[in-house]
């Protein structure tokens, strides 16, 4: 019997992967019902993941943990403002929340980033000294200085740099990663459709 136990699941994925791939080829109203379908399941796995996350920090702040304390109090400070903005009683509540609380953080975190990755490029070529770490290292520099305030002539160059690095190099590296994801994507699509990769058995 624990030989076919995975019998069922299986077949079960084949068949709605199946039939969501014929849906999206050939029958429109079928495919669009099961994304729909997939969506409404996504969206109850989010809220059950909130609620989860939760429960874990109300035991932890019960505790004495002041940092899950402030996170359950920030998440039911954003749920009521969504409650508010959603009564009328309060206009754009959660959008100026994350204007002025989130947006801030996370250019903090972005800026403290681009020293990180500077200061981790230099440790690069501390430990290994080879191209790589070098062309590391100048990307960084030309990166940060066509951020900053330079003579015209020095701007010019600089901008003229981090253009190529950024709408050539950069684009040339994440088109790249796109379809190396996209291939994989459908090598674990084709190896779910054809039972040997069995993702929901673990």
């Amino acid at each position: 019997m624990k030989e076919y136990r995975h019998i069922l699941p299986m077949a079960l994925a084949v068949a709605f992967g199946l039939l969501t791939l014929a849906g999206l080829l050939f029958f429109p109203v079928i495919g669009d019902a099961l994304i729909s379908w997939a969506t409404f399941l996504a969206a109850v796995a989010l809220v059950l993941g909130v609620l989860n996350l939760l429960s874990i920090h109300v035991r932890r702040s019960s505790k004495g943990n002041l940092y899950s304390a402030v996170l359950v109090l920030s998440a039911v400070a954003i749920f009521a403002l969504a409650v508010l903005d959603y009564l009328r009683i309060t206009t754009d509540g959660v959008t100026t929340a994350f204007t002025l609380v989130q947006a801030p953080l996370e250019a903090a975190v972005g800026t403290l980033l681009v020293f990180f990755f500077l200061f981790a490029g230099f440790r690069l070529l501390r430990d290994q000294r080879n191209g790589w770490a070098l062309l590391f290292i100048i990307s960084a520099v030309v990166v940060l200085l066509a951020q900053t305030q330079l003579p015209p002539y020095l701007n010019d160059i600089f901008g003229w740099l981090n253009d190529i690095i950024s709408n050539v190099i950069v684009v040339a590296g994440i088109r790249g990663i796109l379809i190396g994801v996209a291939l994989g994507a459908v090598a674990v699509t084709l190896r779910v459709l054809t039972g040997s990769e069995r993702p929901y058995d673990k």
